[in-house]
């Protein structure tokens, strides 16, 4: 029987994780256990909207594997980190778990994550079926460590009936900077609460891309400098620096108090720069219904976007090893990747699956995030990623709150983000 936490229960689930995770309480066997003896894994995730779909996954497991019980555990951001943190230290670590690039070079320097690679072989498993820059950001010293469950890019969100009422065009493939800047000065209406963008301090869905767009390149290829401070650096943070100055974007203090997804939610910002991984959640919100849609990111010097996604990824202190290299191999397959693209929860990895994604939801424009891998780039995760990219508010906040030149804030931002790197 599976169970799922709720975001009420957090607290509970994290002692779960702590005390009862790695295997749980099914079974007494491990790798070699008796095919009638029950084995129990662990399966955690930190999305209420996709919980269902990985009972649906886990259920479909069990059905050919009878003597194995998958438990989906779903914890609310950022106690999954922070429990995660806890548990692969501690040896109660979750059995299978979500992984991001920025956080998965910590975990496989400190040897905490299952090694796939001879699994891959064994279970014939094409690597290429993977967006390569997704597959390649968990891989570490030529060992896999985990598998792309989906992958995502960034395009305009925008809310058209903000934009009827404004009487400003829909973007679409041929908007430039300049076009967005417009598009946000024609969309702002202070009387009615309503900004044209929503320009917070975020890295993958916003100044990373136009970084890229302006000709920088974020992190240096060697991994051993960072690119904030260059022209083409400041220039993409510019972009949004100029945004907030204008005020056509609430305040970073008004996007602290309420998110900027919720902001877009609430109709009270009319663009909202972001990922594919938000369509199910719009999808779903009857407010919305016959309001959204997207379009390509603007061009600044060139088309560019950042591409990542979650990888399955295991825990190399499992007391059931082969049941949960077994249960991955399946959740990097087509099976798993068809129940997420038909029931429209997120963008899957697996080559050839995304159709259904697409039809579950079209209402959208969502080819713009699959074409957008033609000009996709890595997100940049070198050395201590998490601990670097998490500097970022506390260097930038003053450019976007015009406190500093953002010349000095990124040049600031980028020293600090050096000696992070040096450290590796």
């Amino acid at each position: 029987m599976k169970r799922k936490w709720t975001a009420a229960a957090a607290l509970a689930a994290a002692a779960a994780l702590i005390t009862g995770c790695s295997g749980g309480s099914g079974g007494s066997g491990g790798s070699g256990a008796a095919p009638e003896e029950k084995v129990t894994l662990t399966y955690a995730n930190w999305s209420e909207d996709q919980s269902p779909a990985m009972e649906q996954i886990a259920t479909e497991f069990e059905k050919a594997n009878p003597n194995i019980d998958v438990k989906i555990q779903t914890l609310p951001w950022p106690e999954y980190w922070s429990t995660l943190q806890v548990g692969a230290a501690g040896g109660t670590a979750p059995d299978a778990f979500w992984m991001l690039a920025d956080h998965f070079r910590e975990y496989a320097k400190g040897g905490q994550l299952l090694d796939l690679s001879d699994t891959v072989k064994s279970a014939g498993i094409d690597m290429s079926v993977y967006p390569k820059a997704v597959s390649d950001s968990y891989t570490y010293e030529g060992k896999i460590f985990a598998l792309p469950k989906d992958f995502d890019t960034n395009g305009i969100w925008y809310n058209k009936a903000l934009f009827d009422a404004a009487k400003v065009p829909y973007p679409d493939d041929t908007w430039t900077w300049q076009n967005v800047q417009d598009a946000a000065k024609k969309l702002t209406d202070k009387a009615k609460g309503v900004w044209g963008i929503a320009a917070p301090i975020d890295a993958q869905g916003g100044f990373y891309n136009t970084m890229l767009q302006a000709g920088a390149q974020i992190i240096n290829p060697e991994g051993t400098a960072s690119d904030f401070a260059s022209p083409a650096g400041v220039a993409g943070l510019k972009f949004w620096t100029d945004l907030q100055a204008a005020g056509d974007s609430p305040t970073l203090k008004q996007l602290s108090d309420t998110e900027a997804v919720s902001m877009f939610e609430n109709q009270k910002v009319a663009m909202y720069l972001s990922g594919a991984y938000w369509a199910f959640r719009f999808h779903n919100n009857a407010d919305l219904k016959g309001k959204v849609d997207v379009a390509p990111l603007p061009q600044g010097v060139k088309r560019a976007t950042v591409t990542s996604g979650i990888g399955n990824a295991g825990y190399a202190g499992s007391k059931h090893p082969e049941e949960l290299k077994k249960f991955l191999a399946f959740l990097g397959g087509t099976k798993a990747a068809e129940i997420q693209a038909a029931t429209g929860t997120v963008l899957p990895a697996y080559k050839g699956t995304q159709q259904p994604w697409l039809d579950a939801m079209p209402e959208f424009n969502l080819k713009v995030f699959i074409d957008a891998i033609d000009y996709s780039v890595p997100l940049p995760v070198a050395g201590n990623a998490a601990e670097w990219q998490g500097l970022a508010a506390q260097y930038l906040t003053p450019a976007w709150n015009g406190e500093k030149p953002v010349e000095q804030a990124a040049k600031e931002y980028q020293d600090a983000v050096d000696k992070v790197l040096a450290k590796q």
